[in-house]
This record gives C-alpha cells, structure tokens and sequence, in this order.
C-alpha cells in the first residue's frame, strides 16, 4: 500500500538551475496544468467559464446599451449641479456627471426635454453677476481689483439689458476704459465690443444695431457711438465702420432700393398667378434697371425788354427862340414885363436819338428805350437843344429754376416666369400662354419704349426628391440607437448559443454519466470491476492494491484511494506516516 501511495518522482533539474530558481517556480506551465488537472479545478472550471461569459456579455451589453451622452451644462456650480440633477431626476430623465469636466449629461434623445424642463424651472441659476458683484468684495481689496469688479458689474448689467431684445439669446459685452491721465493728448476714448447670438431664424435691423449702440455708448462715460462694435455668433460685423465712406453707404441704399422696387414687382405677380396657376407650379424672377443717380439743375433767364429804374443827363438851348437871357444889375428894369409872345405854327419834330436828326443825344445808353421814357425825356423841344446828354439804367427780368430728379426711376425691367407642366394630360397651350403674359405684363406695368421683357415658358420640373434637401437615411438620429440595440442583441445571443449553451451540456452530461457510489468509484468503472474485467471490490469490501494498479486513469485511481480512505482511515493514516518517513 506504501508503495501504491508513494508520490511520483519529480523531475531532476540541472544543478545550476536548481540553486538559482526554487522548486516551485521551476516550471510554472507544468504548475498550471497541474492546477488545472486537479478534480475540484476540472469540476468547477465549467462553471467558472459559464460566470465570465455572463460578465462579458453584460459588460457588452452595459457598453452598447447606453445611449449617445449630450452635454447640457458645463461649469456649473455644485449648488446648480445638485439643482439640475434633483429636477431632473424628478422627471424620470436619467443624468450623469462627467468626473474630468464636470459637465451635467443627458441621453441624446431627452436634451430637448431637458432643456426646456430646466429653462421652465429657471435653472441653472446664474452666479451672482451685474452689481451683485460688489456685494462680495472683501475687506482690504485693492484700487486694481475693485476697478475691474466694477468693469465686470457693467458689463454684465448691459449684457442683461441687450438680451432684453427678442432677436438676442445671449450676449457679451467687453468695455476697454483706459486709465484717466492728467495730460489731454494721452487721454483715450473708452470703446466697446458686444457680442450676440441671434435666436434660430431671427436677424437685427438697422435701426436695433443703432439702438444697441447708442445704449452701450450712452452708459459708459465719455463713449462715442462709432467706438462701439457688435459682432454676432457667426462672426458677421453688423456695425458700420467709421472708416466707411459715404460713398459706400450710399451704394449700399442703392443697392437696397433695387431690391425693394424687384421684391414688390415680385409679390405682384406670385399673388396674381397664385389664385389661377396654384401654389408651387410656377417660380417667378425680377431684375429692374433702376436709374439711381440724383440730378440737380439751376437756371437762370432774362427778358429782353427792360424797364427803366435811374436816368440822369443835362442839356444845352440852341438860343433860337430870340430871347436874350436876362443880365445886367437887378433892379426896376429886371422887374419889367415880358415882351409880348408871337404866336407861330409848331414844327413837327423828329425822334429822338433817329440817325440823322437834329439834337440827337451825344451819349446814350445801349438799347435806349422809345416809348415813355423818351417823351419823358423830350419833354423840351428839340428845336430848343442844342445838345444833351443823358445816361440810363434799366432793370432787366430775372427767372432762376431749379429741378432735382429723385433716383428711382426705372429704365429697364426683365421679367421671366416658369410654369409648371401638369402631371396629367396635355401641355399649356400657346393661348395660355400669351394671356398669362399679358396678364404679367398688367401686373409689372410693362412699357415697350423703355425696352422692358417679359417671357414666359412652360416646362416640367424636377422631382421633389431631387429638390428637397433630406437628410440621408444613414445619417438620422434614429438609426444610431437602432444599431446599438441590435448589436447588443446579437452579441448576447451569439454568447447564450455559442458559450452557455455547451457548457450547460457538459455539464448536464458529467453529472449523468459519471456518479458516484458508495465506495467513490465512477460508476462505469464500478460496473467493469462487477463485470470482472477488474479485481475492484463490491460495496462495502476493501480497495486493494491490484485495484489501484489497474485503475485506468488518475481520476479513477483518486476515487479509490477516497474510498479506501474513508473505510480504513487508520491504515490510511499508517500509510501517510510511511510517505512522510520514507
């Protein structure tokens, strides 16, 4: 029995390889097969197998089950955090925290939900922002750092007035104050930056980038207007530069303007041919020439005849009336009557200033006039003259006119329309065709002098599929959670039929064909030991050493040495004390 029992010989290693590796890790694989050989190793190492597929499969499917994660917030306070997560948690949408980032994520599929849950409840709180600021200054805080708390206050109270508009989501402001200087010519003007995100679909006007600015420059000190700045989200400068030449500015209203007056031909004719063509079987284009060039112009006339305003001139008697001029010492013969006056036939006399007559004057002004202003002027006969002389001004009828032409006028006007050719039945005829023209025509106001155009054509048009812009089917939301789900199942199913499934059949298998008696021997080879190929004893006889030496493998051999182990336990001990000595 001692030497049934005796342990096989180990393996002899050379000696240099045994004194510097010790005698358990000399052959490590050797070990492990040794290992895995044993009963209890071979008995459990099915079900060890079934456990790791299960963890596999599970930690497969936790990997693939879980859906796409969104960021909803980041930089959170934990205050907001723990906020956010509570409501959200209220509303049966799961959330998670990232450990690197801190950012607050949701399933891709309950964002928006998220997110207007969140804004109802006014969460996230914001941190205290605008002059809230000043509030938490501590004691002893430096000049330096209160002028930059009181910077940042303002500039968080105009960003909270500028998302005041509805066309703004967010917006920034950044104000550049330079420090005050004692000298004028080192003193700067403070400037501003703003920038906004416009709501989805929404854009500013003129008139509310002006509003902007002036607010931003109206609650900083010493601001101007053109030292303002805005710029929206998508990098667009919606400010006018002040280094922007009127020339510019007025090409761009221009510009504007031939825009309107084509959009307002346009409308005319969709809601013309809307009623009789239908929504969508017809797309129209305008293009309007439109004279845009501002003219002035000044003019000045004069009338030919004038009116007299200044005359002055003298003249000279001939001395034919035969009257002597008075002389001598006055006195009592100065004061003697006139001789009595001879009465004569009056000579006819000629026109004053006709070539050739007698007392013409000697100077007259250019263009003397003939009518009263000559009687006037020979009021004394011109027998009696001997010569005058006279110089005449003349007021001369003045017209200025000035007209200025507003731009606007149209020169041109080409207009095309594309009708849709119905699905079903015959194409639009000629007939229809020109009264739809005419009809164009009416509308724009068509003017054949000018040169205008007016075509219209009938065709079939393009597929919607090819028109409308949809998005690919391999580039939908849903198709992601599609795939993730099936690859989880798959891969559960191929671990269920390709693991599982055998291992539970071994296993079932084992334990069916291999039971153990009372004695610990197999049954198969209990049956052959009955059967008399062996010399194994019955139920209830002793093992002996021709049994074990005709065990047919190691596990056999086990289950004997067990059961001789467990009837003779006192010569199974005497038997271990002779391998110990031995």
């Amino acid at each position: 029995m001692s030497n049934a029992l005796t342990p096989s010989p180990q393996p002899q290693l050379p000696n240099g390889v045994a004194s510097l590796v010790p005698e358990r890790f000399a052959n490590p694989i050797a070990q492990v097969q040794g290992l895995l050989a044993q009963p209890a190793v071979r008995r459990s190492l099915p079900m060890v197998l079934l456990v790791g597929l299960l963890a596999t499969a599970a930690i497969a499917w936790m990997m693939l089950a879980t859906p796409t994660q969104k960021t909803l917030f980041s930089g959170l306070s934990d205050a907001d955090k723990g906020s956010v997560t509570a409501a959200l948690t209220t509303a049966n949408i799961k959330s998670h925290i990232d450990d690197s980032t801190g950012a607050v994520t949701v399933n891709e599929e309950d964002f928006s939900r998220a997110r207007i849950l969140l804004a109802g409840q006014g969460l996230p709180k914001a941190a205290p922002g605008g002059y809230q600021i000043l509030d938490n200054l501590p004691m002893g805080v430096s000049r330096a750092v209160e002028g930059e708390r009181l910077r940042q206050a303002r500039e968080t109270e105009l960003a909270r007035s500028i998302q005041e508009i509805d066309a703004i989501a967010e917006a920034r402001v950044h104000l550049a104050t330079p420090e005050a200087s004692v000298f004028v010519r080192d003193n700067a003007a403070p400037s501003a930056s703003v920038i906004v995100k416009l709501q989805p679909g929404r854009s500013l006007g003129d008139a509310q980038v002006a509003s902007i600015v002036n607010l931003v420059a109206s609650s900083v000190p010493g601001m101007k207007p053109e030292n303002v700045t805005i710029v929206d989200q998508m990098g667009g400068l919606l400010t006018k530069g002040a280094n922007e030449s009127a020339t510019s500015a007025a090409s761009d209203e221009r510009i504007a303007l031939q825009r309107r007056v084509e959009e307002k031909y346009r409308a005319q004719i969709v809601q013309l041919l809307t009623p009789l063509i239908g929504a969508g079987n017809f797309t129209t284009e305008v293009q309007a020439d439109v004279d845009l060039n501002e003219t002035q112009a000044t003019k000045e006339s004069y009338d030919k005849a004038g009116a007299l305003r200044v005359e002055q001139g003298q003249w000279t008697s001939n001395g034919k009336d035969g009257g002597q001029a008075p002389g001598g010492i006055p006195g009592a013969l100065s004061n003697t009557p006139p001789p009595a006056s001879t009465l004569s036939a009056p000579q006819p006399a000629p026109t004053p200033g006709a070539p050739g007559a007698p007392g013409a004057p000697a100077a007259a002004a250019p263009g003397a006039a003939t009518g009263p202003a000559a009687a006037a002027a020979g009021a004394v006969s011109d027998a009696l003259k001997a010569s005058d002389q006279y110089s005449r001004a003349y007021d001369l009828g003045k017209e200025v006119s000035v007209s200025r032409t507003a731009p606007g006028a149209i020169t041109h006007l080409s207009v095309a329309v594309l009708l849709r050719d119905p699905e079903t039945g015959k194409p639009r005829g000629t007939v229809e065709i020109q009264q739809i023209t005419q009809l164009v025509q009416s509308a724009v106001g068509y003017n054949q002098q000018r040169g205008d155009v007016v075509t219209v054509i009938s065709r079939k048009f393009a597929g919607a599929a090819a028109l409308d812009d949809k998005q690919p089917w391999y580039e939908a939301g849903w198709l992601p959670v599609v795939a993730r789900n099936l690859t989880a199942i798959v891969v559960a199913l191929l671990v269920l039929f390709l693991g599982v499934r055998p291992l539970v059949k071994a296993i079932s298998k084992k334990k069916g064909d291999t039971p153990a008696d009372a004695t610990g021997l197999p049954r198969d080879l209990l049956g052959e030991a009955q059967g008399g190929g062996l010399a194994a004893p019955r139920t209830g006889e002793p093992v002996t050493i021709d049994a074990l030496e005709g065990a047919r493998s190691y596990d056999e051999r086990i289950g004997m040495v067990r059961g001789f182990t467990r009837d003779n336990p006192a010569r199974a001990a005497l038997a271990v004390r002779d391998m110990i000595k031995s």
